[in-house]
């Protein structure tokens, strides 16, 4: 996979999916498209027992909870013991929920300055991203006003988005770049919202995974600090190698809790976080070229179903004369004795007329 070299030089166009439209994206409130129609048809995942189900959403509560306890100590641990803490976090809530976590790729999450950039499904993507890596998460103004996430969100130091007024995008572009400058780990979305995934198992009726585009403006921080950007993408399967699945996508028009309680009642569900190799923008690299080719590497390729028909040779193309009888070449005698010589060699398999 073409990845950008430590010199600085950014990837060609080899990274950027020829699929893709070259559309300006809308500067302010992203809005996610996905419905009911990304979810797969009931019936194709398996659910757990209903006491299960109860069992977990106590643990996951309990492990929420356990969240609040644990931030008063953190002033009085060191910089590893801090990381370590939050990813033992992070891994026990996505153990209350009953979701694996699966970690591969060709990459690894540096221990310091780099910039973070993941698709967005779900709510467990924040979860996910910290128990690989405990970085500074960026999320919108909203969350910070939910109950228990948000207090826990605004104590961890996490960098608010009002997508509300577009004129404070500057704002909040600096203060992501100062916390990449004191070499801090920060993940953000760039694509503002979420997206219903990647689905390859049955029972599903939509894929809208190529919805919204990629926004520049968070990776001008990492242009203006000199960090590394670490493509991650996150997906959803059911079992350890089974298909991937929309089943833990956070629907617009469902609440937190709606999309917790479907997550819970699925049994063995994975989270896959794939690490590719980082990218390293020079001084004067472009945000937008930056941000399209990490977006290339995350974003799945969409391959066509079909293969078009041939276009129709022209009328004025001359046509191939018949080819004799294979069997003629066999029997020299049953020819002329001057064109025995000359007779064709039997003809085996498929005749490449454009040769």
């Amino acid at each position: 996979m073409d990845t950008v070299d430590p010199s600085g030089v950014l990837p060609g166009p080899a990274v950027v999916p020829p699929w893709r439209p070259s559309l300006p994206a809308p500067l302010a409130q992203p809005r996610s498209n996905c419905d009911s129609g990304c979810l797969p048809v009931r019936g194709f995942h398996r659910r757990v027992s209903v006491p299960r189900q109860a069992v977990r959403a106590v643990t996951l509560a309990g492990a929420l909870i356990g969240g609040l306890a644990l931030l008063p100590l953190l002033p009085f641990l060191t910089g590893t013991g801090r990381q370590a803490a939050g990813r033992w976090w992070a891994r026990a809530v996505l153990a209350a929920a009953g979701v694996r976590l699966v970690i591969r790729g060709a990459g690894f999450v540096p221990r310091r300055r780099a910039l973070l950039v993941a698709n967005h499904n779900s709510w467990l993507d924040t979860v996910a991203l910290l128990a690989v890596s405990p970085a500074r998460m960026t999320a919108k103004h909203d969350i910070r006003h939910w109950p228990v996430i948000g207090v826990l969100a605004t104590l961890a130091g996490t960098i608010f988005i009002d997508r509300r007024h577009p004129r404070t995008l500057p704002t909040t572009v600096a203060r992501i770049t100062d916390a990449l400058r004191k070499d801090d780990l920060v993940a953000v979305f760039p694509a503002g919202t979420t997206g219903c995934g990647r689905s390859t198992g049955p029972g599903h009726r939509a894929d809208n995974s190529l919805t919204g585009r990629w926004r520049p403006a968070v990776f001008q921080a990492a242009v203006d600090a000199h960090a590394a950007v670490v493509p991650i993408r996150l997906g959803y399967r059911e079992g350890r190698t089974g298909p991937d699945s929309t089943i833990a996508t956070f629907l617009s028009a469902e609440s937190l809790f709606a999309c917790a309680i479907r997550v819970i009642a699925i049994r063995d569900l994975t989270a896959v976080v794939t690490i590719e190799p980082a990218l390293h923008p020079d001084l004067d690299a472009n945000r937008r070229v930056l941000a399209r080719a990490a977006e290339g590497v995350v974003r799945p390729y969409r391959r066509p179903t079909s293969v078009p028909a041939p276009a129709p040779a022209p009328a004025s193309a001359p046509v191939p004369a018949p080819m004799p009888d294979p069997a003629s070449a066999l029997a020299p005698s049953s020819l002329p004795a001057s064109s025995a010589a000359s007779a064709p060699a039997p003809v085996h398999g498929r005749l490449d007329l454009a040769a």
